[in-house]
């Protein structure tokens, strides 16, 4: 019994002694809180050195001498008709060259003059196979000079190339016929493409 008090009361003891300190802790006014100052903000200006300028002085250019006896403006071998005006002979020697304009390019019509001609794509699977032919085709053209109601007439080998040919007829252009200073549609206009493996 004795032991159990003498604990009780050193265990009191104890707890009020760190009471005490932990009071005196906190009380303490003493204690200085830490504020740091701001650091200041320096600023550095460099003032450049003074440099020297260095002036280009230029002097005017000099005027060319005035020549004692210019030479004459008039152009040679002028001569002057009867209304006072001033002309030059030009002699021009022109030679026949043998030159050959295919027009048509394969039509069979005079009136028809293709401007635009678009060759025909080959069929792939002719082409793989190695084979040629022609397509004869009848058409009509409008008053733009574009290409319409395109038929078949024949063809050789038969249905392997008309699809290719149709194709680049629609996108041939013609020149328009002139009746009376006015285009016309042509009818019935006839055309022979050749498919070749060569070309």
């Amino acid at each position: 019994m004795k032991k159990l008090c003498l604990l009780s009361l050193l265990s009191a003891t104890i707890c009020l002694g760190l009471f005490g300190f932990m009071a005196f802790l906190v009380g303490n006014d003493k204690t200085a809180i830490f504020v740091p100052k701001p650091i200041p903000l320096v600023e550095v200006n460099q003032t450049p050195p003074d440099t020297k300028v260095n002036e280009i002085v230029r002097s005017m250019p000099k005027l060319p001498e005035p020549m004692e006896n210019p030479p004459s403006t008039q152009p040679p071998d002028v001569e002057t008709n009867d209304e006072g005006i001033g002309f030059e002979k030009i002699t021009m020697e022109l030679k026949n060259i043998g030159t050959k304009i295919n027009a048509l390019a394969g039509s069979s019509d005079a009136d028809a003059r293709p401007v635009v001609r678009i060759n025909p794509k080959y069929p792939p699977t002719a082409a793989r196979d190695g084979k040629e032919g022609w397509v004869k085709l009848l058409f009509n053209i409008n008053e733009i000079g574009g290409v319409f109601n395109i038929r078949v007439i024949n063809a050789q080998p038969k249905r392997i190339f008309n699809k290719a040919a149709k194709q680049a007829l629609k996108k041939w252009k013609y020149r328009a016929k002139l009746a009376d200073g006015k285009p016309i549609i042509q009818e019935n206009l006839s055309v022979q493409l050749d498919f070749k493996m060569e070309s």
